[in-house]
């Protein structure tokens, strides 16, 4: 898979180019209805057998590159495919920054099929990894990140979606010493930083949906962290769903073994709105677009920049 690592550099570029001129247009699904479209033109351009299994939103209005669509010319490798042609629809209607397209992915049959449900997470990187455990305490597993990093629990720094749902588990951390910082959306993001140094976040953790959660261990995986989940249905239909993608203990503490099972895995992301972790698409004046992706692969290990200079036709 290493060999169409920039294919898919281009499957997230040109969703991202897409979605440029809808940022703070107040019309997020037509945004993720353009990226969606540029993502698929994209993919079906690729040698490969693919198939999306980790797909839009099920709720969305926008249009969806839905679970189980098949994409590629047909012909190469097998590959089971996870995306999000625009991460933060919300974000770009309203001009915000970390707004993303998103591609990730491994062999056939090798991430798990999660419906677009809640999911409870929590990640680290890679002087972490082994170390955290969903069904531990929080102080267990801020001990735990705090020795792995040879830090006082006091000098921790854990990133956490601003949301009424954390509140507690908000004041639990601070109570124990550690720093927070919140952000609004975009939780893809926040997981990859606790394993890129210079951003300095020890721990990721909360509660967010279910597909993002898988992209995010894809990306943990390239990288060395370390990830863990537990599916949280809402309701029998929700429950019932999980049962028909193959889940057979919906509520089971999942590890990154559980939803990755194979090295040879691969994520990319493009920005589209300034952010955390890269820059959004901007115009060099004329018909040049510039943009900024991200790309780490199992195979390759670490991650890289890319930085492309786009001449619009």
């Amino acid at each position: 898979m290493n060999a169409l690592l920039f294919d898919f550099i281009n499957v997230t570029e040109k969703a991202a180019l897409a979605a440029y001129p809808w940022i703070g247009r107040g019309e997020k699904n037509d945004a993720d209805g353009a990226s969606t479209q540029a993502m698929r033109d994209r993919l079906n351009l690729i040698n490969m057998e693919g198939k999306i299994v980790i797909g839009e939103g099920e709720l969305d209005e926008a249009p969806m590159l839905y679970i189980g669509e098949r994409v590629g010319s047909g012909r190469g490798p097998a590959i089971d495919i996870a995306v999000d042609p625009l991460d933060g629809t919300t974000l770009i209607s309203k001009g915000q920054g970390n707004s993303i397209a998103v591609i990730a992915g491994a062999p056939r049959g090798c991430l798990l099929h999660a419906p677009d449900i809640y999911m409870q997470k929590i990640a680290v990187g890679p002087k972490s990894a082994g170390k955290i455990d969903l069904d531990a305490s929080l102080f267990q597993n801020l001990k735990a990140v705090a020795e792995a990093n040879e830090k006082k629990i006091s000098e921790l720094n854990i990133i956490i979606q601003d949301r009424e749902r954390h509140e507690e588990l908000i004041r639990e951390i601070r109570s124990l010493g550690a720093s927070v910082t919140l952000f609004h959306d975009g939780d893809v993001i926040a997981s990859i930083a606790t394993a890129i140094n210079k951003l300095e976040f020890d721990m990721f953790i909360g509660t967010g949906g279910a597909p993002e959660g898988v992209v995010s261990a894809v990306a943990l995986a390239c990288l060395g962290g370390d990830f863990q989940g537990r599916l949280l249905p809402a309701n029998e239909q929700e429950y019932a769903r999980c049962i028909k993608m193959g889940i057979s203990n919906p509520t089971a503490k999942l590890t990154l073994n559980d939803i990755v099972k194979s090295p040879d895995c691969f994520f990319v992301a493009t920005g589209v709105t300034d952010g955390l972790l890269l820059k959004g698409v901007s115009s060099n004046g004329g018909r040049m677009l510039t943009s900024h992706s991200f790309v780490t692969s199992g195979a390759a290990g670490g991650y890289q920049f890319v930085k492309t200079i786009h001449e619009l036709v």
